[in-house]
């Protein structure tokens, strides 16, 4: 159970727009707070994600010997909505620039970006930790194993540690070594801007794979 849903809550961590935005905050004019605010809007969407959705998981008995079908037809209900997400990916086409469509998604990114400060970074936070497929998928593994509540809320705090790693690993290298922090964090935004898309769109597949097997065999065993 355990090395389940930590390997969906590692696929959830998987976002170049996050990292790509920490980057923006680490080099503005006041990035411990700004950066430090983002990761608080982050950490608070995805306890609220995880607290509940293993609460209405819970709730709706799905944890129990009698809902086995249920319980792995969530799994392959969440399997294909990942794969569903990384076919919109696929398919999304880049608008050109000059575009109405350029232009509305550059003015969404920069209110996110823009002026940085400690209130819009939290609200970027929340905002780009939104609920996602992958991390959903870790914590209906967590939710449906029949553990006692020690185990549960360990598991749980572990799998939401992990999906946040790509903006927790950034802020505490730049608040051991800010110069070099930067720098680096500089290199890989260039890096993910050409194959971020790509990484993406293989986490997601990964994830749908798994989680569809898993359901198909567990309704027909």
């Amino acid at each position: 159970m355990f090395l389940q849903a930590a390997g969906f809550a590692l696929l959830a961590a998987v976002s170049p727009s996050a990292l790509l935005i920490m980057t923006v905050y680490l080099g503005s004019g006041n990035p411990r707070k700004t950066a430090t605010a983002y990761v608080a809007g982050a950490v608070l969407m995805t306890i609220i994600t995880a607290v509940g959705a293993l609460v209405l998981i819970r709730a709706a008995g799905l944890a129990q010997p009698s809902q086995h079908a249920p319980r792995y037809g969530l799994r392959l209900g969440v399997g294909v909505l990942a794969l569903a997400s990384a076919a919109f990916v696929i398919t999304r086409k880049r608008p050109a620039d000059g575009t109405a469509q350029a232009q509305r998604k550059r003015g969404f990114m920069s209110r996110l970006i823009a002026e940085p400060s400690p209130a819009t970074a939290f609200v970027a936070g929340v905002a780009l930790f939104a609920p996602s497929a992958t991390f959903l998928a870790a914590v209906q593994v967590v939710a449906t194993a029949r553990e006692g509540i020690a185990v549960t809320t360990v598991t749980l705090l572990v799998i939401t540690v992990l999906a946040l790693l790509i903006v927790l690993l950034p802020l505490a290298g730049y608040l051991a070594a800010p110069e070099a922090t930067t720098r680096r964090l500089g290199a890989v935004n260039q890096w993910l801007r050409a194959y971020g898309r790509t990484i993406l769109v293989i986490a997601m597949l990964v994830a749908g794979s798994a989680l569809i097997l898993d359901g198909v065999l567990g309704l027909t065993s």
